[in-house]
């Protein structure tokens, strides 16, 4: 009988690594497989603070993922060594297990934002972290690395051209039942009480914006937009911390559309925010998947974006959504050629292009891959 051990510093519902991890183990389970955890609870690690914003929220993730990749590692190859049929799969940090899941590369993501060298010496946790990984992908540690995208399995092969895992491309998944495009008193009810108690105008296009990192995701960009895009085009954004809040009010009086933009902050659930949106943007610079694009195709959401991780592979351009450069002048076309498109129809391809991309499809996909993983031994 298959037995899968899945190691990430956290498995737990949500768009990030931890919620990836989540929804594999819920389908194989409903699958029959067994299945199993490696966390930071196992790695001894709960003592340790909870990340949050500012100067000791960064200190706090620097401990969990040094932790995580060294105390972790130790102690993941021994349970490893101790269930010697069980197939591991590493999402994050731990070198351990038959195949390790590429959900970002670093190296990547600092040279997408420019002055990389600046960028890497500051930050000892980007020293550590390349360090360690150039220790993964140049040794025997995994037998496969998957990539979410072709461009990030290239990019991958261009960053260590010796890699040693055999790579495979397997994509994330979404929810289709979960995220689904709204009813219509969903979405009045959505576009009344989203946005704390600023509601969205009933001929406002709203345009949807979700991520924890403004600046390399583009916000400024899309808030910039707004100026020549048209009047009815409003900018709903959920993420950030507080300060990153703020800064995001000064820059869109800046541009003279504070009252177009609105502001939410990190939400527990996101759904009401898609519920109450016309499209996604995401001007990023860097992606390795962007789950949230898959979310916003599911909920029936065209996508505008530039081309970086999942955008290539699932946004048709014109169809259910809009590749675009990233630059503010590029977005505003994106977002006028928005107002003016059949938009029903956009709905209509995009909620179509995510239903192959269900979770059950991915775990599916997995699974092979951990029959190739006992072929190799």
């Amino acid at each position: 009988m298959t037995h899968i051990l899945q190691i990430a510093p956290e498995i737990a519902p949500g768009s990030g690594v931890g919620g990836v991890a989540h929804h594999l183990e819920a389908n194989w389970q409903a699958l029959g497989v067994t299945t199993s955890r490696f966390t930071l609870h196992e790695a001894r690690g709960d003592w340790l603070p909870t990340p949050g914003p500012g100067l000791r929220g960064r200190v706090a993730l620097l401990a969990r993922v040094v932790w995580f990749s060294t105390v972790g590692t130790v102690l993941a190859r021994r349970l490893i060594a101790r269930h010697p049929g069980t197939v591991t799969i590493c999402h994050n940090d731990a070198l351990a297990g038959d195949v390790y899941v590429n959900h970002g590369n670093l190296r990547v993501a600092m040279r997408a934002r420019g002055h990389y060298r600046m960028r890497m010496v500051r930050n000892p946790l980007h020293l550590f972290t390349t360090a360690r990984d150039g220790v993964r992908y140049r040794s025997r540690t995994h037998r496969f690395v998957v990539n979410l995208t072709a461009d990030e399995d290239a990019l991958l092969r261009a960053t260590y051209p010796r890699l040693r895992p055999r790579s495979v491309v397997i994509g994330n998944g979404v929810d289709v039942e979960h995220f689904r495009p709204a009813t219509p008193d969903e979405r009045q009810q959505a576009r009344a009480t989203v946005c704390a108690g600023r509601p969205l105008p009933d001929d406002a296009v709203c345009v949807l914006f979700v991520g924890h990192e403004f600046r390399r995701k583009g916000l400024p960009l899309a808030i910039g937009a707004l100026a020549d895009s048209p009047a009815s085009v409003h900018l709903l954004v959920v993420g950030g911390t507080p300060d990153m809040v703020e800064e995001a009010r000064r820059w869109a009086r800046k541009a003279g559309v504070a009252d177009r933009v609105h502001l939410t902050g990190r939400l527990a659930e996101p759904l009401s925010a898609f519920h109450a949106a016309d499209a996604l943007t995401l001007p990023s610079a860097y992606e390795a998947n962007a789950l949230v694009v898959l979310e916003a195709l599911a909920c029936g959401l065209p996508v505008i974006a530039t081309p970086v991780g999942y955008a290539p592979d699932v946004v048709m351009d014109g169809r259910n959504g809009y590749l675009v450069e990233r630059t503010a002048q590029a977005l505003a076309s994106a977002l006028t050629d928005l107002v003016a498109a059949d938009r029903a129809a956009l709905s209509w391809a995009a909620r179509q292009s995510a239903l192959p991309l269900s979770w059950a499809h991915v775990a599916q996909r997995y699974l092979a891959l951990v029959a190739k993983v006992g072929e190799a031994r």
